[in-house]
C-alpha cells in the first residue's frame, strides 16, 4: 500500500508573497546614484550638441562651407554674416530697425563673436551662466526678427509661422538656461576645474 506524505514541508515550492520586501537603503542609494549618473551624462550630451549648433553656425558663416553660406561668401571672404538675414526681415515692429542694421560692421562682429563665444563655452562646459544670458539675448533678437506671431508678412504673403510664441529660438534659450542651472559642464567638460578658479569663485556669474 502506497503512503502519500502530505507534509507542508516542501523545500522548493514557496510561493512569492504579494508584498515584496522593501528595498534596502544601500540598493536605493545605488539606484539613485545610477540614475543621477545617467541624467548627468545625458545632460552633458545635450550640452555638447547645443554648443556645436552655435559653433557650426560660426564656422559656416566664416568660411562659407556651402551649407547656409555659399562658397566665397564667407565672412573671411568679405561677405556679411548678417546682411542677408536682417535685410530679409519682413514682419514685426522692428522690421525697419533690423533693415538699418543689416551688414553693419559692428553688428557682424557682435553676432559672430557671440556665436563663437557661446559655442566654445557650451561645448567646453565653462562660463555656462554667461553663455546662457548671451545666448538668450541673441535668440530673443532673432525671434523678434522672424516675428512668429505674424500671420502675414509686410507684403501680405502668409508668414508660414508654425507657432506664434514658441519656436526653435525659444527652445535653444530654454536649453541654455537649463544647462547653466544644472551645472552641465561638470561631466564631459571643464566645468569642475573652471569653478575652482579664484576669479570664478569670487564672481559667481562667471560659473
Amino acid at each position: 500500500m502506497a503512503v502519500h506524505d502530505h507534509s507542508s514541508r516542501r523545500a522548493g515550492l514557496r510561493l512569492p508573497s504579494r508584498h515584496s520586501a522593501p528595498a534596502s537603503a544601500a540598493s536605493a542609494a545605488a539606484r539613485d546614484s545610477t540614475e543621477s549618473t545617467t541624467f548627468a551624462t545625458v545632460f552633458a550630451g545635450v550640452r555638447i550638441l547645443t554648443g556645436f549648433v552655435f559653433l557650426w553656425a560660426f564656422l559656416d558663416k566664416t568660411f562659407g562651407w556651402r551649407y547656409a553660406t555659399p562658397s566665397g561668401k564667407g565672412w573671411i571672404d568679405g561677405g556679411s554674416p548678417t546682411q542677408g538675414f536682417l535685410s530679409g526681415v519682413a514682419a514685426g515692429p522692428l522690421e525697419s530697425t533690423f533693415h538699418s542694421m543689416a551688414g553693419d560692421a559692428w553688428v557682424n562682429w557682435l553676432f559672430m563673436l557671440g556665436l563663437l563665444a557661446i559655442g566654445v563655452a557650451v561645448m567646453s562646459g565653462v562660463a555656462l551662466r554667461f553663455a546662457a544670458v548671451a545666448g538668450t539675448v541673441m535668440m530673443a533678437l532673432m525671434w523678434a526678427a522672424e516675428w512668429p506671431p505674424a500671420q502675414h508678412l509686410s507684403n501680405g504673403q502668409p508668414s508660414m509661422s508654425s507657432n506664434p510664441l514658441v519656436d526653435y529660438h525659444v527652445l535653444y534659450a530654454a536649453i541654455l538656461i537649463a544647462l547653466a542651472l544644472g551645472n552641465a559642464g561638470r561631466v564631459w567638460g571643464l566645468g569642475r576645474g573652471w569653478e575652482r578658479m579664484a576669479i570664478v569663485r569670487d564672481n559667481r556669474w562667471l560659473s
